[in-house]
């Protein structure tokens, strides 16, 4: 009897003891159904169970027995095999979505789970968690996107290393993005456009300090004028669309971004491994065919119902916008200089002489002269060559002869202090 006390659980101890109080008339069965939170009738088959096998009694009738329901070994062999062949570096969640999508097997995250730590395929990650105020995510779609590059072997060595340009919605998680070759400039704006094109124009977009994003030169004279900090191209295309640029000053700051990225750099990266992508022409192919995917996995409901995004302007044009633009002044000769080139206005006119142009130069190498909102006329003109410097000849410098004055110098007939000539 003092083994079965020992096996019992916790509940069934105190159910035990209970019994035992009816048992020698210290309790009424409707007394102990109070107390046990059962009704008096349950209490009656609990007394009768432990009248007929004792402590044993009160114990659930399956324990120690092997569920109906458990998996058959060959197909825990059948699923271990397949995750060590086909998916060995794949979380326990993505391996068992692998196995429904790709092998017809509904198997639960926890299972997979089990499988794996049993057979040596995974071991639980733990990243150190870092102490940092915690930011409310914002109530509404559009009202800020975090962006930021993620430079990462997407490809794993089957082609070149590619940069992942991402933007976040900080209030569902949505996950927009596209491949370049590298973040500059171009990836940034043409990566914007695309984003402005499908979801319209965010009220703010949080991004770090590189130099893409932000500059550390002094305000130019322009600027100053304009009573305008320095800015970059990017920041400068975003004020002129009324969008809020914010800087993060730590990665932690824009961790929502940072978050997906890891994920992405778990997941995207497997993904495109099975579909064999190698080149950046197919990886951007298959994003655009993932990401509805993933966005449906992961993204979640604002916590407002409201879209802050805005549509385009009729009267915006982005070739306008998205493009590298700049000063120029008209010199004497109706010439304007641009990034180590000249052109030469078609139409002179005096009213153009030491005047302020806007260069407006597209990434397809398009370029504009405006001024007063027209397109001037112009000629690329090849700037004069300078002649070439002559080699500089070496002249060797030879010490002067010692000069010794003649007899008849007069020098020579100066008297010192001795009284005599030299």
């Amino acid at each position: 009897m003092r083994e079965d006390i020992v096996e019992m659980t916790k509940r069934e101890l105190g159910r035990w003891q209970v019994v035992q109080q009816i048992l020698r008339g210290q309790l009424t069965q409707a007394q102990a159904g109070g107390i046990l939170g059962l009704s008096e009738r349950q209490v009656r088959r609990l007394v009768k169970k432990v009248k007929r096998r004792g402590a044993r009694g009160l114990a659930h009738g399956s324990r120690g027995k092997e569920s109906p329901r458990k998996m058959a070994e060959t197909l825990e062999d059948r699923i271990a095999e397949i995750i060590g062949k086909r998916y060995p570096d794949f979380s326990p969640l993505h391996a068992s979505e692998k196995l429904a999508e790709r092998h017809h097997i509904e198997v639960s995250r926890e299972k997979v789970r089990q499988l794996m730590i049993s057979k040596g395929l995974w071991k639980r990650r733990r990243f150190r968690k870092m102490a940092h105020v915690w930011r409310e995510r914002k109530p509404h779609l559009g009202e800020m996107v975090q962006m930021d590059g993620s430079h990462h072997d997407w490809l794993e060595g089957r082609g070149p290393r590619l940069v992942l340009m991402g933007y976040v919605d900080d209030a569902t998680g949505r996950f927009y993005g596209r491949f370049y070759d590298h973040e500059g400039v171009y990836p940034a704006m043409d990566s914007l456009r695309r984003y402005l094109e499908l979801y319209g124009l965010p009220l703010a977009i949080y991004l770090d300090k590189h130099s893409t994003y932000k500059t550390t030169r002094q305000a130019d004279m322009d600027e100053l004028l304009r009573d305008k900090q320095a800015e970059t191209q990017f920041e400068r295309a975003l004020s002129e669309l009324e969008i809020q640029v914010i800087h993060a000053h730590s990665p932690q700051a824009k961790g929502r971004v940072e978050r997906v990225f890891r994920t992405l750099q778990d997941r995207l990266v497997k993904e495109m491994r099975l579909a064999g992508i190698k080149t950046l022409e197919e990886a951007n192919r298959f994003l655009d065919r993932y990401l509805p995917i993933f966005n449906r996995r992961f993204a979640r409901e604002a916590l407002e119902p409201e879209d802050l995004h805005r549509r385009l302007p009729k009267s915006v044009n982005l070739d306008d916008v998205l493009c590298i633009k700049g000063f120029r002044t008209v010199n004497e000769g109706y010439v304007v200089k641009w990034r180590s080139r000249m052109f030469v206005l078609k139409k002179p006119s005096l009213t153009l002489r030491q005047q302020k142009l806007t260069v407006l130069e597209r990434f397809d190498g398009r370029l504009s002269l405006r001024f007063k909102g027209r397109d001037l006329e112009y000629r690329q003109a090849q700037e004069p060559k300078r002649p070439a410097p002559k080699p500089d000849v070496v002249k060797l410098r030879r010490k002067p002869p010692k000069y010794d004055p003649p007899p008849t110098h007069p020098w020579r007939h100066m008297v010192f202090g001795n009284g005599q000539p030299l």
